[in-house]
């Protein structure tokens, strides 16, 4: 498993994937953190989850000694939350942070969209509308893991052609928090923003239209936010050794 130019994991869907025998690859802190951090993203591991040290050993095939190392790795990265004396768990959002998240998102994406038409050119654009193409595919195949990943890859990868390091890693923190979050709260009975709203964006920032780029940018932040009933949290239960097989 590898990770893009996004830091997003490049993971085949689900249909495709087959569980290989472990190598000593499989087993890297590398490999392991790779393997967690797709499995959140992905919404194979939904906020509350324990992971057990042990049974996180007993599935890469590891000592405890290097979960235990990995793990802070993922704290790190607010995906994670550890407990005194309770262990690891995917970390659970609260309500008042889904609107901080969705708050700062308004505010640091129409940044990134103006800075994206400023430097990122054709080549920009076009790796952009190939992406939101592959979003496309993944939806009309109905791949929901796919369609989670690169959705929330087509806005760090706009941040990373912007030629910010700095915006590009506070993207890609709000965008993982953002995928705990959906999977936390979301309604299903509610309304979500078009399938084609990235599509909209990529035509905007193509034409150079930045008032029009801004304004669908928070216009679809604002339609995933709706999206949410951040008065239920929508848990299911959770076989650990299949979502991360």
């Amino acid at each position: 498993m590898s990770t893009g130019r996004t830091g997003m994991p490049k993971i085949k869907p689900a249909s495709a994937r087959t569980k290989p025998a472990a190598t000593g690859a499989d087993r890297t802190e590398d490999a392991i953190y790779t393997r967690l951090l797709a499995a959140i993203f992905e919404h194979r591991l939904p906020p509350g989850t324990k992971l057990g040290e042990d049974r996180l050993a007993g599935i890469f095939g590891v000592s405890r000694a290097r979960i235990r190392r990995v793990l802070p790795r993922l704290a790190h990265e607010r995906l994670v939350t550890l407990e005194p004396n309770r262990g690891a768990f995917v970390a659970r959002p609260t309500v008042d942070e889904a609107r901080d998240i969705f708050e700062a998102r308004r505010l640091i994406e129409p940044a990134i969209v103006s800075r994206f038409i400023e430097v990122a050119g054709r080549t920009g654009v076009t790796r952009l509308r190939q992406h939101a193409q592959a979003e496309k595919r993944a939806r009309a195949a109905g791949d929901k893991q796919a369609i989670v990943r690169l959705s929330g890859e087509f806005h760090v990868l706009m941040a990373e052609m912007a030629g910010n390091a700095i915006l590009a890693r506070t993207m890609r923190e709000l965008t993982l928090v953002t995928c705990l979050i959906i999977a936390l709260y979301d309604a299903p009975a509610v309304p979500h923003c078009r399938s084609d709203e990235h599509e909209e964006i990529v035509d905007a920032v193509a034409a150079g239209d930045r008032a029009r780029a801004v304004r669908l940018m928070i216009e679809h932040l604002n339609h995933v936010e709706r999206g949410l009933d951040l008065h239920t949290e929508q848990l299911a239960p959770l076989d650990l050794e299949a979502a991360l097989a």
